[in-house]
């Protein structure tokens, strides 16, 4: 009896053992896939996101994600058309609030939206949903946020403190070399209408007004500074042209204007200081954009 018994019980063990093992096991392989959290201190409160997402969708703030390196899987469609952006989201899905479906199939652990956006609240449920009001913070400031928001602040602080240093040094080298009082206008043609640019309107006007601190024309300041943008006609375009102007052009647009007297008569357009920007690339101020500029910018003006 005592032969039977001791087999029996050491298999009895044995089987303990595992069993022992294998909720080790279990136990462990849940921990190492649990998500790490952190809570982010967004503009509607403190939310809990990701420590390092890997999924995310970008309905809003794309362009400062991809400056991060971020592992964007879902776009709006503004930013899928940008030429600047086109390689680094080769492959990635173009989606929008409206599409839900689509959105929870691309599985995101971090959706980032305008806070103007529909659906907040069913974004929310399908992740972890931070919104930012567009023209809330600064460019620089955006950034810096973004970064936070990606676990990348020191990044995002490291480029803003390069780049401002870089922009006014190449401000002051522009202003010494074009005069103090010279004027700049960022102008873009539409349909059958043309905009003027205060200095916080992309296309490049918070390198040229902010950092480098040129000057915009009187009436421009007037009309666009407060609100960012405004609208005009051919006939008083001369009125907001500076002594040099950055022509935002739609490549896909009419563009006969510029074989019009109007144009043909501007002092800048005589001299030679227009200096022109593809308006699909550079709609956006993040890194990416911001970069390109600042190289257009100098070359623009010190070498023209």
């Amino acid at each position: 009896m005592k032969k039977l018994f001791v087999p029996f019980l050491l298999l009895f063990v044995l089987i303990l053992s595992a069993c022992g093992h294998n909720e080790t096991a279990n136990t462990n392989n849940a921990s190492e896939t649990k998500t790490e959290t952190f809570t982010y201190q967004s503009e509607t409160g403190p939310i809990e996101v990701p420590t390092d997402p890997q999924r995310i969708i970008a309905l809003s703030n794309g362009p400062n994600v991809l400056a991060l390196d971020g592992n964007i899987v879902g776009i709006d469609q503004w930013t899928n058309m940008n030429p600047l952006f086109q390689e680094k989201l080769e492959g990635v899905e173009v989606v929008s609030e409206e599409t839900l479906e689509k959105i929870i199939e691309l599985e995101p652990d971090l959706i980032i939206a305008g806070s103007e956006m529909k659906n907040i609240a069913k974004l929310n449920e399908i992740a972890p949903t931070v919104v930012y009001t567009w023209g809330k913070l600064d460019y620089l400031t955006q950034q810096i946020e973004i970064g936070k928001l990606l676990n990348e602040e020191d990044e995002a602080k490291e480029w803003v403190n390069d780049f401002k240093e870089r922009a006014e040094s190449a401000g002051e080298a522009i202003r010494a070399k074009i005069g103090e009082d010279t004027t700049v206008s960022v102008i873009e043609n539409g349909t059958k209408e043309f905009y003027v640019f205060g200095n916080n309107y992309a296309r490049g006007t918070e390198i040229l007004y902010q950092a480098m601190e040129l000057k915009m024309p009187e009436k421009v300041r007037e009309m666009a500074l407060k609100s960012g943008i405004y609208t005009l006609s051919s006939e008083v375009l001369p009125e907001y042209a500076g002594d040099y102007i950055i022509l935002s052009k739609n490549l896909d647009g009419d563009n006969s204007f510029l074989e019009t007297d109007t144009w043909k008569n501007i002092p800048a357009v005589k001299n030679g200081r227009v200096f022109e920007i593809n308006t699909k690339a550079y709609t956006y101020s993040d890194p990416i954009t911001l970069e390109y500029l600042l190289e257009f910018f100098e070359k623009s003006f010190l070498n023209n």
